[in-house]
């Protein structure tokens, strides 16, 4: 075994999670995109929005594909919806 597949058996067995569940290839394929289309940062914590996902019963392929889709097509300054409807409220109050 690698250095890696022995972590995931050991971080699987401390969370109680069943090694043959998890995708290493899918998970570490988004990592890629993410850290390569938007921001090396970005990589983790799309990880961890992807688990949200899953665990909310988001089948893992189909999420991964959407976030996959969304950051190979990112544009630097492209903000999601929810921040540019919120950026009105808040120019208001800078301007109060």
């Amino acid at each position: 075994m690698s250095v890696l597949e022995d972590w995931l058996e050991a971080a699987c067995g401390e969370l109680g999670l069943d090694r043959g569940d998890i995708d290493r290839d899918l998970v570490l394929d988004l990592a890629r995109d993410v850290a390569h289309g938007v921001a090396r940062p970005g990589a983790p914590l799309t990880a961890y929005l992807l688990g949200l996902a899953v665990g909310r019963g988001a089948p893992a392929r189909d999420a991964a594909a959407r976030l996959t889709e969304l950051a190979e097509g990112w544009q630097p300054d492209q903000a999601a919806p929810s921040e540019s409807a919120n950026a009105a409220p808040a120019a208001a109050l800078d301007e109060a």
